[in-house]
């Protein structure tokens, strides 16, 4: 398993690749991250690691609750906005309180980002689910609603899971295999290449490729016809 690395996303741009394309990515910020909890077998039943991510500013430390100001006085480190438990067997090459960069992703070609998308408040059916809607001219009964959605005869009822006015966006949606573009340990940044989800300044977590493991910049060879 890989760990959940957190961070920001600071939004977009455009950079030319070693062959010259113009390539579209999207910059993250990500500050490093502590390990602020070590879970093992013996004692809670699994293995895992706990991180904690962007600091708290000094005049918003009070308002951290105290559970968990001692749980970051436990672990020795600075009051964090977020945590982040991931599930890790090797456990015992990690140390409370140690700091992990991204320098952790320099050895990968691939990674998956996850994160909230954009939330669009309460939307009707046109937006939400792309009805066409009603005619548009003055006779008309109805312009965007939805229409007739139940029945005067058996079963009398509208049923669940009918595409109906509600709450739209601010899913969780992950995108996976994202080839990494840059990394600046110096800047705390980690540009991959295209669009993850969420405004800016939201919040992501990165965590290595589920599906392309390693590097994958080389091609595979071609086997031989028989």
């Amino acid at each position: 398993m890989s760990l959940k690395f957190m961070g920001k996303k600071k939004g977009m741009t455009r950079l030319f690749n070693e062959k010259g394309d113009l390539v579209v990515c999207t910059v993250i910020g990500a500050e490093p991250n502590v390990i602020s909890q070590i879970k093992s077998k013996e004692i809670d039943g699994y293995n895992a690691l706990q991180l904690a991510a962007i600091k708290v500013k000094p005049s918003k430390v009070k308002n951290v609750s105290k559970p968990l100001k001692g749980h970051f006085t436990k672990a020795g480190i600075d009051p964090r906005a977020v945590l982040s438990e991931s599930r890790f067997e090797k456990i015992e090459e990690y140390q409370l309180g140690q700091e992990l960069g991204v320098s952790y992703f320099s050895e990968l070609d691939f990674v998956d980002v996850t994160g909230f998308s954009k939330g669009k408040s309460y939307q009707g059916v046109m937006k939400r689910h792309g009805f066409a809607g009603g005619p548009a001219s003055h006779g008309s009964g109805f312009h965007r609603h939805a229409g007739s959605t139940g029945m005067r005869s058996s079963p009398g009822r509208n049923l669940p899971g009918g595409k109906k006015a509600g709450r739209m966006g601010f899913d969780k949606v992950t995108v996976q295999s994202l080839r990494i573009f840059k990394i600046d340990e110096a800047k705390q940044v980690i540009i991959v290449e295209g669009a993850i989800p969420g405004a800016c300044g939201g919040l992501v977590t990165i965590s290595k490729a589920v599906k392309k493991i390693g590097k994958v910049n080389k091609a595979a060879p071609k086997k031989a016809k028989k």
